[in-house]
């Protein structure tokens, strides 16, 4: 059974989401068929992935009915300028072979060019003419999402940032809980890192007779969090869907807090620094 978050325009969406980076062709459209079947509602792509086409596939192959899916792209850095925005939007669409996307973020606001406000009004326009259903941002800090509200009037409704227990982003969090938007986690499990073996997160897995991921993605969960792990094995597609039947004690969700690291992003992605294309 689905859980769901209430958006800020009025939508549901999916409490866990399904990652698609790095899934492509014949071999990604299996992947995310198989996690279609598993019970996965949401499935993330982006226009930078180049998978959209196999996105749609597994959509087309599908049993699950187009309004019971919530499907998310993303804008890439080189398009931001309005007229490309907007293009870029329209051939995503074109690429799922869908009639309308769900979700549409912004993939980082690359502040150097400084376009991302313009790039936010074509979300805005494109919503507005029924291409998009609901608007966000990925990694985006507080202060672009501040200036997109003094020159829109209008926020996002889900900001996508790299958040795991060696990056828990309380202060982002903090911020986005302050405007309604639901922080999604990119990279929930840390990207298959050293964070799996962890022996504060085995310890507490042991306990709750449950694997790490599990343990990782129900401490998010429980902080108001909306993860979109990535998985290619069914076992493990299964594994991460299966965490609504149990809770984490106070302690432990601190525990886990606490290994939260200043320096933490896996590959020093800075959005106030960091640019892509």
């Amino acid at each position: 059974m689905t859980e769901y978050y209430q958006l800020s325009d009025g939508f549901q969406i999916p409490k866990i989401g399904f990652g698609t980076y790095s899934l492509n062709g014949s071999y990604g459209t299996r992947v995310i068929e198989q996690a279609l079947s598993t019970g996965y509602r949401l499935i993330d792509t982006a226009f930078n992935y180049e998978n959209e086409g196999a996105v749609g596939r597994a959509i087309k192959n599908s049993s699950v009915p187009r309004d019971q899916l919530t499907i998310t792209s993303k804008l890439p850095g080189r398009h931001h300028d309005y007229k490309e925005a907007l293009a870029t939007i329209e051939e995503s669409i074109a690429r799922l072979g869908l009639d309308y996307i769900d979700l549409y973020l912004i993939h980082w606001p690359n502040p150097k060019q400084g376009k991302y406000v313009e790039a936010w009004q074509a979300l805005i326009d494109a919503q507005k003419t029924g291409l998009i259903r609901s608007i966000g941002v990925s990694n985006f800090l507080p202060e672009h999402i501040n200036r997109l509200e003094q020159e829109t009037g209008i926020l996002p409704v889900i900001n996508q940032v790299e958040l795991h227990p060696h990056f828990n982003q309380k202060v982002q969090r903090t911020y986005d809980v302050s405007k309604q938007i639901i922080t999604e986690a990119w990279s929930p499990l840390g990207r298959a890192s050293e964070i799996l073996t962890n022996t504060i997160l085995q310890e507490i897995a042991a306990r709750y007779h449950r694997s790490v991921p599990q343990i990782i993605l129900r401490w998010e969960l429980q902080l108001g969090v909306l993860p979109i792990p990535k998985a290619s094995h069914h076992a493990r597609q299964l594994n991460n869907l299966s965490v609504f039947d149990f809770e984490l004690a106070v302690d432990d969700m601190q525990t886990i807090a606490s290994l939260t690291k200043t320096n933490g992003r896996l590959q020093q992605q800075d959005p106030a620094v960091y640019e892509e294309f």
